[in-house]
């Protein structure tokens, strides 16, 4: 399933997207990795969900990641006796710990953590922020509060808490349960949901102990002012801008989107840009030209993957959604301007042997004839390094480990082949030049790059660069091994 771009398309399953024909059909139309949303669906479904996934895979003979996004700690209202009221902006409201059914002065708020750690003055949002209090007095088991932004109330709306960084494990009892399934099930990717500070990830790190790489969502002003010790632990990044732009002035989100981006980049470590990219083709196949823009702006700042959440999971349109956004990012790629944008862009502290023989690469390449780069990686380091590049040609990823190959989906421009373990450089080449070949990157006329580590199999020894030509009976003429 060679792509024709670099940016990759991550989309969420759900009730739209929960049989084979349909995640085929998504995976032939552009998307790369598949996100299971833990926050929906029961052990069951996903475990169907991802045989699927797997069996598409087997079919296509395509590496496909599996993404899992555990729900993270939700933080939510009780009920109301009437179901809903109307705060009027001014008013007085009261939250608790009383589990009576709510009214139009108080209401129940079953998290003690929250009263623990406000201060005066601070901002409880409800309902994705459409209704805002303002914290006038509190204590260990109540707040009250003044209406800023009134608005409806209604039963367990979702509660953020913007001012302060809550004494809150990023890990629920129920997240605990999902990691250790979807891990056992054998996932590639683990989304942590509400990160504040580097302690949730290692926690996440240690109990998925190996079985799934771990991707941090900012969606906390905690995790953005703590985002480069988190991005330190952390082997991906998702900006979540539905959270984010809640928790902070909407007018904020974009820089930091470019800055957390910028930081990702120069770490070599993958991250999407989330949240409402096609919201309007939930309900309609085409989208907005402001959707349109925002996606496209993504890519220009260099993202290594774009998500879809509702509209491929539960919208009417999902493989229109998955292919605007492959034509979306085909055109941007295009543009000449991008590769200005993505090349000024470029920063790297290049401090070992990788970091330059993949940095040479990259150079070799856009001065010569050569038509890809093609790297051995066991751990996917190498490829992380060249895809940090952001090459004008090819990245072919050779690896034995299908895991490897899996995870790598998430990453810019890189497009993974298996092939079998190799004792011998000479091996290499070969078996390069015949995946330049079948893939459509080169001809036997064609000249390639590739990148190793000697000895083979062992990760984190890339010491090697060659100028290969495409044919074998040439390599092997040639080849003085």
């Amino acid at each position: 399933m060679r792509r024709f771009r670099n940016v990759k398309i991550v989309a969420t399953l759900g009730p739209a997207s929960n049989d084979y024909e349909m995640i085929r059909k998504l995976h032939e139309a552009g998307a790369d990795v598949f996100r299971l949303n833990m926050s929906h669906g029961s052990h069951d479904e996903i475990r169907e969900r991802h045989a699927i996934i797997r069996q598409v895979e087997k079919d296509l003979d395509s590496p496909i990641g599996i993404l899992a996004d555990l729900q993270g700690p939700k933080l939510r209202v009780g009920t109301f006796a009437n179901d809903e009221e109307m705060l009027e902006n001014g008013a007085r409201f009261r939250l608790d710990l009383d589990e009576t059914p709510g009214d139009v002065t108080r209401v129940c708020l079953p998290h003690p953590e929250i009263f623990q750690a406000l201060e005066d003055g601070a901002t409880l949002l409800v309902n994705d922020g459409k209704i805002r209090l303002k914290v006038l007095s509190f204590g260990a088991d109540f707040a009250e509060c003044e209406v800023i932004n009134g608005g409806i109330i209604s039963n367990r709306k979702g509660v953020n808490v913007p001012d302060v960084v809550l004494p809150l494990a990023a890990l629920s009892e129920k997240d605990r349960r999902d990691l250790e399934f979807v891990c056992d099930l054998g996932i590639d990717w683990l989304a942590l949901s509400f990160v504040q500070r580097v302690e949730d990830v290692e926690e996440a790190r240690k109990l998925a102990n190996g079985r799934a790489a771990i991707l941090s969502k900012i969606e906390k002003p905690a995790a953005v002012k703590s985002f480069d010790d988190i991005l330190a632990v952390s082997d991906g990044v998702m900006v979540a801008r539905g959270d984010l732009g809640v928790e902070l002035p909407v007018q904020n989100v974009p820089p930091i989107q470019k800055q957390l981006i910028r930081k990702c980049r120069r770490a070599a470590k993958p991250v999407i840009v989330a949240t409402q990219m096609l919201e309007s083709m939930i309900e309609s196949p085409m989208p907005t030209r402001a959707e349109v823009s925002d996606v496209a702006n993504a890519i220009y700042e260099g993202a290594d993957a774009i998500m879809l959440s509702a509209e491929s999971a539960a919208g009417q349109f999902p493989i229109e959604a998955v292919t605007t956004m492959d034509n979306v990012a085909k055109e941007v790629e295009a543009d000449e301007t991008y590769r200005d944008v993505i090349e000024a862009s470029r920063s790297a502290d290049r401090a070992t042997v990788a970091d330059g023989i993949v940095a040479a690469a990259r150079e070799i390449a856009e001065t010569t004839h050569i038509k890809a780069i093609c790297c051995f990686t066991q751990s996917g380091t190498t490829a992380l390094l060249t895809a940090r590049e952001r090459p004008r040609v090819p990245i072919v990823a050779m690896t034995s480990l299908r895991g490897t190959a899996r995870r790598l989906a998430l990453s810019w421009g890189v497009d993974c082949v298996m092939t079998g373990e190799l004792e011998r450089f000479k091996q290499a080449v070969v078996s390069a030049a015949h995946a330049a070949r079948s893939r459509g990157y080169a001809t036997e006329e064609d000249q390639i790059l590739v990148t190793a580590g000697l000895p083979f199999n062992v990760p984190g020894t890339t010491n090697i660069l060659r100028v290969a030509p495409c044919a074998e009976r040439l390599i092997f003429a040639t080849d003085p091994e």
